[in-house]
């Protein structure tokens, strides 16, 4: 018999597991909110087949390499090519142009998961003549999705949203342009070309502070997992981490209203979720 749903998992034990995560595995989400956490736990426990998270502990306390596994599905955001359209026009007609007459553009996509958004950076900057000059950096918390997003190879049944979003935001090509078939056409692999200038690595926006200056800065989709102690931690990480006159990006669902960080921007696009530092 494996976990039931219907067990309730207590406040303690959700918040030993958080603690064994860390002090074994240095992965901090003890500041997340408590809501989706549960239900990415539950979520892992019926994955795992595993029959509470006593029983799961024991399990990755053995096994090294199921903790990356248990933090990748507890981390798992949905994402997708040219997600959300109208933000990647309002990107290409009022953010980069700004750019073109300047010597680089430095561009953090921070909790990257998979890829598929530094791609879509990748293509709209090529098709806009500004890829050559950027340097990118891509950040997750999880290797294994880093891993994939630097070899840009993604089920080819990603394919009919892809080229939706691609022909909503309005390109001059078609996305067959940026990737080829592969693996009997069961899978596509983006063109490595687009990624030559994008450094992949590790960090944790939970835990790790600034690492350099940017441009733009992408973090969508993420803070909605954090509680509001966390959310303005991060929001002052990003802030940071902005030149003035630097671009803030965050998704659909969230706002940095209420963050001490928020007296540093004003908004470019309320819809679109995109701010301008002030300072």
């Amino acid at each position: 018999m494996f976990f039931n749903k219907d067990t309730e998992l207590s406040l303690l034990n959700i918040k030993r597991f958080q603690g064994f995560l860390f002090e074994k595995y240095h992965y901090d989400f003890r500041d997340y909110a408590l809501s989706s956490f549960k239900r990415r736990i539950e979520h892992v426990l019926t994955f795992f087949k595993a029959n509470n998270l006593e029983e799961l502990i024991n399990r990755m306390d053995s096994q090294s390499d199921l903790a990356e596994k248990v933090v990748k599905e507890i981390t798992v955001n949905t994402t997708e090519m040219f997600r959300d359209p109208s933000f990647w026009r309002k990107l290409r007609d009022e953010v980069l142009p700004q750019f073109k007459d300047t010597p680089s553009i430095r561009i953090w996509h921070a909790a990257c998961s998979s890829g598929e958004e530094v791609y879509s950076m990748c293509i709209l900057l090529k098709e806009m003549g500004l890829l050559e000059k950027s340097k990118i950096f891509a950040t997750d918390i999880n290797s294994e999705v880093i891993t994939t997003a630097k070899t840009g190879i993604y089920p080819a049944r990603s394919l009919e949203v892809a080229r939706s979003n691609f022909d909503r935001f309005g390109s001059k090509n078609r996305l067959e342009h940026y990737y080829k078939l592969s693996f009997d056409s069961l899978f596509i692999k983006y063109d490595e070309q687009l990624i030559k200038n994008v450094n992949f690595k590790n960090h944790n926006l939970a835990s790790e502070e600034s690492f350099s200056k940017f441009d733009i800065i992408l973090c969508r989709n993420v803070m909605i997992y954090f509680n509001f102690d966390l959310q303005d931690r991060v929001m002052n990480t990003l802030s940071n981490s902005l030149y003035r006159g630097g671009y803030l990006a965050v998704g659909s669902k969230e706002t940095i209203a209420w963050c001490n960080a928020a007296r540093d921007f004003n908004p470019l696009s309320i819809e679109e979720k995109i701010y301008k530092k002030l300072v």
